[in-house]
């Protein structure tokens, strides 16, 4: 498509522009207060535009566009189009992401505070989420010990009659309301200072601990008074966390957003009732055009998910759309929430905090994912250059033979994924056709039996999905051996090489010489895992047989029991161990064995 058309055809419009590569799938979607200014930001001075924008642009093939009737419509419809189509340069935070809530279901005549993950529309109230320094489970620890509630599963309405409080009840950790001992409106008073306490009033809750734990004391009940004091320390962590100058009933979520140019971080913080109580960082990859465009599409994305609507959303730094988000989570949640970006006081002082945050993960952690990235992914992509593919070899299997001097020959067939064991895919052969120590027939009977499944099956068959690039075990013996075969089955699509190992040599089809990788880059240390990993694989498989033929041959040595009776007794107990410690009735059990047979198996393995 002629990019330059497209652009100068841009209205000057609110709307969502897609953007395609060149096999059509939708590669990035975004919105704009003006399309036609937004999309040409991606094409236009390159020293304004960011490493991760000029990837994207270079495979830019198309360019749609829908016009709506206002910012917050296209805002709405972005969402709904990432959602649909989750594009690969869109921020797409996982679905199975959740936190950790305090939950009280108000409803009920004797509610339990609980731990929770989902949020649900059914009248309970929620608390949190708890993720700093103190869990939800320590939250709610501290409140059953403070206000003694029930933490038991009991379903409260099919209590029999006469039913005896637990041990709990003894100890005055819990008033006992399966038992009768406190009505539903004394257990339903406690449940209002619960619901005071997770909303700001710590007062109250210290009073009791500290009354309840001179009182063990002074029955010399040492390890409860432990207890209650172990609780004041929570709840000290808790109360130190107070955010000065905040009101009590006022919640934030706080969002800040740090770059190097080519990664993004956004750290957030969860205050509640005026503690910070909560954090979390997001390593975001997104393709907008500044850090304040990413900021917008994060937020967006996060309160799309399974989270509770705080008061305010304070932004580390200013985004142009702030009051059409607001107007959109307004509407979203049923209450007005308000999008800020503070210059000064506490709420700038949190930016600044939740800013360190992601500064550090950004230069720490993401150090740490870096060097896991060029290990497998990155790997894979070095590898790619140095042997000079057309593509990269996003799944790699790799091929080796086991055996001892010609017995039980298995073949072992180990899949990398881009850059990482997938060993669900790994497969294991026996060795039908081969006589004797013949590494190369052996492996031109797997790759035969490989590649004419390949061939004659589809792109996804028994033995796993087409391989972008098949490494053998071993030198230019080896690889030639196997070219016959791929030369014989016409499978000309598919990459082959091999490595050896006493000089870690890569070779090649067709050259004499061969390709020597740099000893410490990543691309050599895959092909040394892939290959150390086939020979471990292929090596267990040996021995495994092995060691049933062993056993087999010990058993046919056993009078009156042959090869079917060994077949039979395999079938029906799966492991020589529990052939081995079956009784003699068991054994007997089995199809096609009698009792003479069966003392003669118990008797030879308990002599």
């Amino acid at each position: 498509m002629d990019i330059a058309s497209i652009l100068k055809d841009l209205p000057h419009s609110s709307g969502v522009y897609i953007m395609y590569g060149a096999s059509g799938q939708i590669l990035y979607v975004g919105k704009a207060k003006d399309l036609f200014k937004r999309v040409h930001q991606y094409f236009g001075n390159k020293a304004n535009r960011t490493e991760k924008v000029l990837k994207l642009v270079a495979k830019v093939d198309d360019i749609k566009y829908i016009i709506t009737r206002s910012e917050v419509e296209a805002l709405v419809l972005e969402n709904n189009l990432i959602k649909k189509h989750k594009p690969p340069y869109n921020i797409l935070l996982k679905d199975d992401k959740s936190y950790p809530f305090v939950k009280i279901d108000v409803k009920a005549d004797f509610p339990r505070v609980e731990v929770v993950r989902k949020l649900k529309s059914d009248g309970s109230k929620y608390f949190g989420p708890y993720m700093i320094g103190i869990t939800a489970k320590e939250i709610t620890d501290l409140i059953n010990s403070a206000f003694c509630l029930r933490d038991c599963k009991l379903d409260m309405k099919r209590i029999p009659a006469g039913h005896r409080p637990c041990l709990n009840y003894h100890i005055k950790r819990c008033y006992a309301p399966c038992a009768g001992k406190i009505t539903k409106e004394e257990y339903g008073a406690i449940i209002k200072e619960v619901i005071a306490f997770l909303s700001g009033n710590d007062k109250s809750v210290a009073k009791l601990l500290t009354d309840k734990m001179n009182e063990a004391a002074e029955r010399e009940e040492y390890e409860l008074a432990l207890n209650y004091r172990q609780k004041l320390q929570v709840l000290d962590k808790l109360v130190r966390r107070q955010v000065g100058a905040l009101p009590k009933d006022f919640d934030l979520d706080v969002f800040a957003i740090e770059s190097n140019g080519l990664n993004t971080v956004v750290a957030l913080l969860f205050v509640r009732a005026g503690k910070v109580v909560g954090g979390d960082k997001f390593v975001v990859n997104d393709y907008g055009l500044s850090d304040t465009i990413t900021l917008s599409n994060f937020v967006m994305r996060f309160y799309d998910g399974d989270v509770l609507a705080p008061d305010e959303a304070v932004l580390s730094v200013d985004i142009e759309d702030a009051d059409i988000l607001q107007q959109y989570l307004s509407e979203k949640f049923g209450k007005k929430i308000n999008v800020i970006t503070p210059r000064q006081g506490v709420r700038r002082q949190l930016c600044d905090m939740a800013s360190s945050n992601a500064r550090d993960y950004l230069e720490k952690s993401l150090s740490i994912k870096e060097r896991q990235d060029n290990m497998t992914i990155g790997a894979v992509m070095q590898l790619a250059e140095y042997l000079h593919l057309e593509r990269m070899p996003a799944r790699m299997e790799c091929y080796d033979i086991s055996h001892i001097s010609g017995t039980n020959k298995v073949a072992s067939m180990v899949v990398f994924t881009n850059g990482e064991p997938d060993k669900a895919a790994y497969r294991k052969f026996r060795i039908k056709t081969v006589e004797g120590n013949d590494d190369f027939a052996s492996l031109q009977e797997t790759l035969t039996r490989r590649l004419t499944e390949l061939k004659e099956g589809s792109e996804d068959d028994s033995l796993g999905a087409r391989p972008d690039l098949i490494v053998i075990d071993g030198g230019k013996g080896q690889l030639s051996s196997v070219m016959e075969i791929v030369t014989a089955l016409g499978v000309t699509d598919i990459p082959f090489i091999s490595l050896a190992k006493r000089e870690e040599e890569v070779f090649l089809p067709g050259q004499s010489e061969p390709v020597i990788l740099p000893r410490n880059s990543y691309a050599l240390k895959l092909l040394q895992r892939i290959r150390d990993e086939a020979h471990r694989f292929a090596i267990t498989f040996h021995r495994q047989l092995r060691k049933k033929s062993q056993t087999v041959s010990e058993l046919l040595s056993v009078p009156g029991v042959g090869e079917g009776r060994v077949k039979a007794l395999y079938k029906h107990f799966g492991t020589v161990a529990a052939i081995k410690s079956a009784s003699v009735e068991q054994l007997a059990a089995v199809k096609g064995m009698n009792l003479p047979a069966a003392q003669a198996v118990y008797k030879h393995f308990h002599p």
